[in-house]
């Protein structure tokens, strides 16, 4: 009779907060794909979706908690006792985080806690998903981790900023090892349709007039999740950029207008642009990594824009929208 494996048989344990949201559902897949990780995801599941989780075998385990309250995350990682965090939980979206900027104020309680307990458990290191975000309207281009100046000032911005100052306090107090990534806007199969790609796709695919706030010559990046994930977990296997930081993007600019037109040239689409006016704020001009270290890192060139929309496409994106 098989019996299952004890939580302290593993090589690695291994807490991923905001597992069942986009990035970490796929990153929680990728270090389960390892049978010496023991992977826990956490998530209130109050934007993050069960369907998005890989599937459960062994090693992976799921566990529904509010890493903002001390209770529910505390339990959890005095029980495991992880060597790892990788902690993704956040409120995002642009629309959604300027609709309710008092929640995303209250993401600092679950850094707060997440560095509060992983001191005290013995952690051996915490990676931080930052965002691009936190350059506010850059100065420098491309925007290198350690000289562009930070002029973040919208609260999803603000917190992301506060949470790496957490990182490099914990890290100066006491010791507490930090990675903290600064995501320029990754996309793929199972993001939330309130994000550029997935928005557009799912116009073009209803042949639906596709928004555009302004005028649309706003840039941004475009990273393919398999190389944020493929980055990030060979950054954590190597032990490298250890109290660093590292910039996860792509570094060709996009025009939200070119990428509107690219959309609707590869599905085929008879929609119509419609332009909308500017957001007031959140919508900066211009994003655009420095990403020489992640490259290093993945040796290997980053996936083209059009292969990863076609990727999506493939991998049924429409008829996962269609039944949410």
């Amino acid at each position: 009779m098989k019996t299952s494996k004890s939580r302290h048989s593993y090589k690695r344990r291994i807490l991923v907060t905001g597992g069942a949201g986009f990035i970490a559902s796929s990153l929680a897949q990728k270090l389960a794909d390892d049978e010496s990780n023991l992977v826990v995801i956490m998530d209130n599941l109050s934007t993050g979706d069960l369907r998005k989780l890989p599937p459960m075998k062994e090693n992976i385990r799921f566990i529904k908690g509010d890493v903002n309250e001390y209770k529910d995350i505390m339990e959890i990682m005095v029980s495991y006792q992880f060597h790892y965090v990788f902690h993704y939980a956040a409120m995002v979206g642009v629309l959604r985080t300027q609709a309710h900027p008092v929640g995303v104020l209250e993401d600092l309680r679950g850094i707060e806690n997440i560095c509060r307990l992983s001191k005290n458990t013995g952690v051996k290191r915490v990676f931080f998903a930052s965002s691009s975000e936190v350059y506010g309207e850059p100065v420098e281009f491309p925007q290198n981790a350690h000289t562009t100046p930070l002029n973040s000032r919208v609260p999803y911005a603000v917190v992301k900023n506060i949470g790496e100052a957490f990182l490099r306090s914990y890290n100066k107090e006491f010791g507490l090892n930090y990675t903290i990534f600064r995501f320029f806007n990754t996309y793929g199969p199972k993001q939330s349709k309130d994000f550029v790609i997935s928005k557009f796709l799912n116009m073009a695919l209803r042949g639906d007039d596709i928004s555009i706030y302004g005028d649309g010559s706003q840039s941004r990046t475009f990273c393919y999740i398999d190389d944020n994930i493929d980055a990030t977990v060979k950054i954590a296997y190597a032990d490298e950029y250890i109290n660093d930081v590292v910039n996860i993007g792509n570094s060709r600019e996009t025009s939200i207008l070119e990428l509107a037109k690219i959309i609707i040239d590869i599905t085929g689409s008879k929609s119509k642009l419609v332009y909308l006016p500017p957001l007031k704020e959140g919508d900066m001009m211009r994003r655009c990594p420095d990403n020489t270290d992640m490259l290093k890192v993945l040796n290997r060139p980053l996936v083209k824009l059009e292969d990863g929309i076609r990727n999506i496409l493939e991998k049924g994106f429409f008829e996962w929208e269609q039944n949410r």
